[in-house]
Parts: structure tokens; C-alpha cells; sequence
């Protein structure tokens, strides 16, 4: 296993991170503990997990996630040699059942989260806690068009950094982080953290993978010289870089089979791009979802990749992928067809 450090905070994480949101729908509590134990027996440190999950996110299992990670924690002990994520709610009308059904970022709703995820992870603090999405309107999940609202309601970083402070001071987090966030939230984030000495975000997760490297236009640069590195999630595209659902395919007990909900990868560019990395792997002997992390994790920018899995055969795959180095070669294919179709699925 590598490791990497986490921001300036002084902690190293493994470059592997254990993702939880099946945990609770399509993983049940004795499997998220067999995923556990098998990622901790392999040196991965490093556990993401959120509020609202497992996804979709629903009434009847939120908060089961976190839950599984306590039970596991109670049961294995250990706490000190975990980096334990988690994530607060932004705001959204998806959660009525969330709160008082208005998550916003503030003082209010943070330190109710905060509470919460505490007595389900069964743990006195998080080493990591992040903004799942930020305050504000912003150009994410499968968008790249801004369109700004002057008259929009929006908590400002600077109350919400206010508040992560007093958290940090009080010892119940460690550290913070960024999640869904843009080039202009990160360095605000930043600028108030040095400012007026408070926290400083130490790592920013956002989607990256094969079929979406949109993070590399605005933010690689940011995260390599403030030190504030990419937690990839989806590196696999949602499981669609193995080629699994190509030609429209839905393999039994597969995510898409089960949920039926539309994807930011399920389109004919995002096919087409997937049809040719797969032809990359093939030619140079490389399992496809191997490949797609390996690439992820040669990246300067990033600190960790996040993977989950839903059976154990994906997850030894994924974490064997720390294993792979991509060729000269592989590497000059793969930026060919990047070239030819960029960021098909952002």
C-alpha cells in the first residue's frame, strides 16, 4: 500500500480509500464489516463516509453507513489507526427528513450533523470533515455551465469556516475538507483559513476519472501548490469503465440494475470513450478497473482514490490496483483518446 500525506495536517492516509455510501442498501452491516477487515489487513487507513449515506439517499437508511462503521469500530477497536471521514449536508430539498428538512451549511446545522455522525460512528471525533457540497449554487454533479444568481441565499465560507473552527478547537474534528467544490470556493476557503487562522481545508473531494477529468481545468493547480489534494471519488466511473454496461448491458445485482437511475456516464460519448480504454487495457494486459485507478493515482494532485465495492472480488481488484504501474506507452494511448473525447462524463 502507498501513502500519502493529507494536506499540511501531518497525518499520512493510505492512497487507497475505503468508500462506504453501498453500505446499508446494497451491502448489508456483516459485509461493510468483511470490507473493513479486509482493507485494514492490506493497509488501507483511510475510511470515507457521509450523513446521508448509503446512496440513493432515503428516510429509512440514512445515517446506516456511519452506523456500520461504529459497530465495526466497537467490535474491532483500533480507532487511532483509522483516519475516519465524514461529510455534513449542503443544502437541498432531497432531504426534508434531514434536520428541520433546510440543511444549510451553518452553525446550527453542522453541529447537529456533527453530533449525530458522532454517536452513530460511535467515536469521540473525525479525523476528516468535509462540506459534502457547498452553499451555494455551483456548476457540479454532471455540470459544467455556471449560471450565477445574484439574489440566491448563501451561507458565506467565512460563517461556516467560523463554526469548523470552534468544532476543531473543541476536539471533536481534526481537520476539514472540501467535497463538490469549485477553484473560487477552495482558494476562499483557503485565503480565510490564513487570514484569521482558522482551519485549513486539507483535501478537496470531487469526482475524477478516465471519463471525467474536469478537475485537471481548474483546480489541479490549486491543489499541487496549496497542498490540497484531490480524494478522487468514482475513479471507475461508477463501475462503467469496466465495460460492464456497455451496449446498454445491466448485469444482475449490478448498481444499475438495482436503482434504474440515470447516469452522468451512461451517455454514447462516455461509451465510446469507455469502448477504447478498454482496448488500452487490453493491448498492454491490464484489468480495466485496475487501470482506471492506477491512473487516478499517478496523478500529482491526488492525495487518495476513493473505491467502493459491493462484493469482494471488486474490492480486492481495486485495492490490488496500488499494485500497477501504467507504461510510457499506456499513458501516451490514454492521452490520445482523451484528446479526441474529453471529459465525455463530467
Amino acid at each position: 500500500m502507498q501513502y500519502r500525506p493529507l494536506g499540511r495536517t501531518g497525518l499520512d492516509v493510505s492512497a487507497i480509500c475505503l468508500g462506504s455510501m453501498t453500505w446499508g442498501n446494497q451491502n448489508s452491516e456483516a459485509e461493510a464489516h468483511a470490507q473493513m477487515d479486509y482493507a485494514r489487513d492490506r493497509g488501507v487507513t483511510f475510511i470515507d463516509t457521509a450523513e446521508m449515506y448509503p446512496v440513493p439517499p432515503s428516510a429509512a437508511t440514512s445515517g446506516r453507513s456511519e452506523e456500520h462503521i461504529g459497530s465495526w469500530l466497537a467490535s474491532r477497536g483500533g480507532r487511532d489507526r483509522v483516519v475516519l471521514a465524514t461529510k455534513v449536508v449542503g443544502p437541498g430539498s432531497r432531504f426534508p427528513y434531514i434536520r428541520d428538512g433546510d440543511p444549510r451549511l451553518d452553525a446550527g446545522n453542522i453541529t447537529a450533523a456533527l453530533e449525530a455522525s458522532l454517536r452513530r460512528l460511535k467515536t469521540d471525533y473525525v479525523d476528516l470533515y468535509q462540506l459534502h457540497w457547498p452553499d451555494r449554487s455551483v456548476n457540479s454533479f454532471g455540470e459544467l455551465d455556471y449560471r450565477h444568481d445574484p439574489d440566491e441565499r448563501m451561507i458565506h465560507p467565512s460563517e461556516t469556516l467560523d463554526v469548523l473552527d470552534g468544532l476543531v478547537k473543541s476536539g471533536k474534528v481534526r481537520h476539514v475538507g472540501l467535497s463538490n467544490e469549485t477553484p473560487w470556493g477552495m482558494m476562499t476557503f483557503l485565503s480565510l483559513a490564513e487570514t484569521r487562522g482558522w482551519p485549513r481545508m486539507a483535501s478537496i473531494q470531487n469526482p475524477y476519472s478516465l471519463l471525467n477529468r474536469s478537475f485537471e481545468i481548474g483546480l489541479a493547480e490549486p491543489a499541487i501548490r496549496e497542498q490540497c489534494g484531490l480524494l478522487a471519488y468514482a475513479p471507475q466511473a461508477a463501475g462503467f469503465l469496466s465495460g460492464k454496461y456497455l451496449g446498454g448491458a445491466r448485469p444482475p445485482g449490478s448498481r444499475m440494475a438495482v436503482f434504474k437511475q440515470p447516469s452522468r456516464y451512461d451517455t454514447p460519448r462516455g461509451h465510446a470513450a469507455t469502448a477504447a480504454y478498454l482496448e488500452v487495457a487490453e493491448a498492454h494486459g491490464l484489468e480495466p478497473c485496475q487501470m482506471a485507478v492506477a491512473f487516478v493515482l499517478s496523478r500529482p494532485f491526488v492525495t487518495a482514490a476513493i473505491v467502493g465495492a459491493t462484493s469482494m472480488t471488486q474490492l480486492r481488484n481495486a485495492i490490488g490496483a496500488t499494485d500497477v504501474r501504467l507504461s510510457a506507452a499506456a499513458l501516451e494511448q490514454i492521452e490520445a483518446i482523451h484528446a479526441d473525447n474529453p471529459n465525455p462524463c463530467p
